[in-house]
């Protein structure tokens, strides 16, 4: 995300010469190819170490461009959403000792940015997804204002008729429609770079896909998104719908997402992964391309090939080929996507190892992905590794199905260590992040685990952001001491009641688990629900789904009256308030009860861009009051 002078696609003239660009970048680099002209006998490593910036609350804090004014470092840079960074990792050669200056730089880097942030009234937060972002957070108000982004976001919502969808499931259930890519700034990875020389890179294309399904199960650190239980790594799906452009024609005839793991191995010719991209996928950004490729090739130049990288920068395969320049010398290198950022920087890299490694070992051991396993059973390992995380079973070169911890502990670990051993790195530095993958495998425990384990422990907590905001500040109150993820306590009865000390926002007090009537509902139908429900106020909805009114109960009884004295109201729109103030879920709470008290309502809806999400009464201000005044809530000690 980079390249900043872009725009859309609005000029045919224009569109057609970046497409004339686009074609040339590939031709000029199949001869670079054939010519021998990339780097050879260098293997490197890099990463791009994508981040969250919050508030002590853990909410998201959009002050990445404030934050960049004092980094003085050109490495780190913008992300979508104005609350994102990343620190872009200078390459090293995969050698011994790579791992922990890796470990070294990141560490270091990311004290830097966070004395930044926290001269700004806020912090670092390393998580796959953010637990704490709320539906009102994904505002434009919060796209980071560059041309790329905005130029990204107009291609995007423009092809995808006004509203990109979304729908996962698990524990939880997700369905969305929002009118912008703002749902891709929940996301945050660590994302690592192998180059390699071309020759050798078809097959390790091939490991790297054949490895990806263990490699996301082990890193999974993404459960929760918009307070929802979904995969344990719900990035995979949260990131493939949020770009989702495909026509229903699209989706009928399974055309490829711009996000996607792929259909088949890589064959011979690892171009072609550029020249499937340039047939499958409408270009969405284009800029100035700058001096032919062809005329600086022609000259004994090394071509950027600008039209190449901005057309594959808006395309997001799970392992990207890219192209780069390194101290004058040209490369192509793989990049894999899947890992999630955090939980510590340590989980971080070791991560990293156990991918590299078992690339590496497979490597070494001679393995072809494309002639001893089947692309669909690579897809399906991917699919259900993100899906379950460590919970999964996946099949494997022998065939057999067996739960993935198992084939982690007894063949992936092993062959990862002699990948690792046989690129360079002594025994000290594989067992450093080699064995927290061990120790995750045995326990059964992951970010995502952790994660959910906390969530669910939290049953005293009244609603679903305010439970994800103690999560994710024992996240932070953990993750900057570098231990691994798996010797992390589970919450504390401390952190359990601390909630209300953070509790600031509406969102954080109100109900969401409602019961609504429909405008032309029978009254009885409404008055039924109160009664069943023991509740005072009832949203009404109309057929879009769209807050309407309000029936309170004291209107209720006095249409009760009015009937008695033989009125013919009957439906719930003859019944319902249409003047009634609507909270916001960013609200603050001190605001809300104001409202409340003004109004002389005892409960307020609460809506983000006319939907309802919520209601607030005066009785959740109530675990307040008691804390304020020195109580513990229900059903906790202290």
């Amino acid at each position: 995300m980079g390249e900043r002078d872009v725009t859309s696609l609005h000029d045919h003239e224009q569109r057609q010469r970046f497409a004339r660009a686009l074609l040339d970048d590939i031709a000029v680099l199949d001869e670079m190819v054939r010519a021998g002209a990339l780097e050879r006998g260098q293997r490197r490593i890099g990463v791009e170490q994508e981040m969250f910036l919050v508030r002590p609350s853990g909410r998201p804090a959009a002050i990445a461009l404030e934050a960049l004014e004092q980094l003085s470092d050109s490495d780190v840079t913008t992300e979508i959403g104005l609350f994102n960074l990343e620190h872009n990792v200078a390459p090293r050669n995969l050698a011994a000792g790579c791992l922990r200056s890796l470990e070294a730089d990141l560490h270091a880097k990311l004290a830097e940015i966070r004395a930044v942030a926290q001269s700004l009234g806020a912090d670092v937060c390393l998580a796959g997804i953010l637990p704490t972002i709320q539906l009102a957070d994904l505002t434009l108000a919060n796209l980071t204002p560059l041309p790329r982004y905005r130029a990204l976001n107009e291609a995007i919502t423009r092809l995808s008729g006004g509203a990109v969808r979304t729908l996962i499931q698990g524990r939880d259930n997700l369905q969305l429609a929002l009118d912008s890519i703002m749902l891709e700034t929940c996301n945050t990875s660590i994302q690592l770079h192998l180059q390699v020389d071309v020759e050798e890179l078809p097959r390790i294309y091939n490991l790297a896909q054949l490895v990806s399904g263990p490699a996301v199960a082990v890193a999974a650190n993404s459960p929760l998104l918009l307070q929802h239980r979904l995969w344990h790594e719900t990035r995979i799906p949260t990131f493939e719908q949020s770009v989702d452009v495909r026509s229903t024609g699209d989706r009928q005839r399974d055309s490829w997402q711009r996000v996607h793991f792929g259909d088949d191995w890589v064959g011979s010719d690892i171009l072609d992964v550029y020249r499937d991209q340039v047939a499958r996928h409408r270009i969405t950004l284009m800029g100035e391309t700058g001096e032919s490729s062809r005329e600086v090739r022609a000259r004994g130049g090394v071509p950027s090939l600008r039209a190449l990288s901005l057309h594959n920068g808006s395309l997001y395969r799970w392992n990207r080929l890219c192209y780069g320049v390194t101290g004058g010398r040209p490369h192509l290198r793989i990049e894999h996507r899947p890992i999630a950022a955090g939980p510590t920087v340590v989980d971080e890299v070791a991560n990293c190892a156990f991918f590299l490694g078992m690339v590496l070992g497979l490597e070494a051991s001679g393995v072809d992905a494309r002639r001893e396993f089947a692309f669909s059973d690579a897809k399906s390992n991917f699919i259900v590794g993100a899906r379950y995380g460590l919970e999964s079973s996946m099949r494997w070169l022998n065939g057999r199905v067996v739960p993935v911890k198992e084939l982690i502990t007894s063949t992936l670990l092993p062959l990862a260590r002699e990948g690792l051993r046989g690129a360079g790195l002594d025994e000290s530095e594989c067992s450093r992040y080699l064995d927290i993958i061990a120790e995750r495998a045995a326990t059964g425990t992951n970010g995502a685990t952790w994660t959910l384990d906390a969530y669910n422990s939290l049953g005293n907590v009244p609603s679903r952001c305010a439970k994800a905001g103690v999560v994710t500040r024992a996240m932070m109150a953990r993750q900057w001491s570098n231990d691994p993820m798996h010797t992390w306590t589970p919450i504390t009865a401390e952190e359990r009641e601390s909630w209300t000390d953070h509790c600031a926002t509406v969102g954080e007090l109100m109900t969401t688990d409602l019961f609504t009537v429909r405008e032309d509902d029978l009254l009885d139908v409404a008055a039924s629900v109160m009664h069943w429900k023991h509740i005072r106020h009832v949203p009404v909805l109309n057929d879009q789904d769209e807050l309407v009114g309000l029936i309170s109960h004291r209107a209720l009884l006095n249409y009760l009256i009015s009937a008695a004295n033989g009125a013919a109201l009957s439906t719930a729109q003859d019944v319902m308030a249409t003047d009634v103030t609507v909270l916001s879920p960013l609200d603050s709470c001190d605001e809300a009860l104001r409202v409340l008290q003004r109004t002389g309502m005892g409960s307020l809806p609460v809506a983000h861009e006319g939907r309802l999400v919520g209601m607030l009464s005066e009785r959740d201000f109530l675990p307040l009051v008691r804390r304020a005044r020195g109580h513990p809530l229900p059903g906790t000690t202290g």
